[in-house]
């Protein structure tokens, strides 16, 4: 003998599945999301970054005042940008932060570059701007200024 749901208790499951669905894909949202957020962290003469989890092969290129641009790479870990304390130039310093996560993405048109294998996937990238500030030739970050 086989028992039928009856029209009232399907209405009662439905939201419990939709409730379900709706916490399991924000919770695998929330994960992707935490695999790469760094923070930009600093000190009197350098800046660096924190929450460093899923990311690899990482470029910071930091632009001076004066335009000169200085690379520092990482194959590991997060890349760290020292003030050079005999060429220290006051002003606003722009950064771009470019990273490998751990996550891949499918290549849609694969190229046969003529090895032996051909790559269907590529790490998916990772890219952060940002800047700061050196003051009397030490790094501060301005705070936000708010009218009332």
């Amino acid at each position: 003998m086989t028992k039928t749901l009856r029209p009232l208790a399907l209405k009662k499951l439905v939201p419990a599945f939709t409730l379900a669905f709706t916490l399991i894909t924000a919770m695998t949202g929330a994960a992707a999301a935490l695999t790469a957020d760094p923070v930009q962290q600093y000190n009197s003469n350098a800046v660096w970054f924190e929450n460093w989890t899923g990311l690899s092969n990482a470029t910071l290129v930091v632009a001076a005042p004066n335009g000169k641009v200085i690379e520092v790479f990482a194959a590991s870990g997060t890349p760290v940008f020292e003030l050079s304390r005999d060429q220290v130039q006051d002003g606003i310093y722009r950064y771009e932060l470019k990273a490998a996560t751990d996550e891949a993405v499918e290549i849609v048109n694969p190229i046969d570059n003529g090895r032996t294998e051909v790559t269907s996937s590529r790490a998916k990238p990772f890219y952060m701007n940002g800047s700061f500030v050196v003051s009397r030739g030490v790094i501060t970050i301005p705070e936000e200024i708010r009218e009332d």
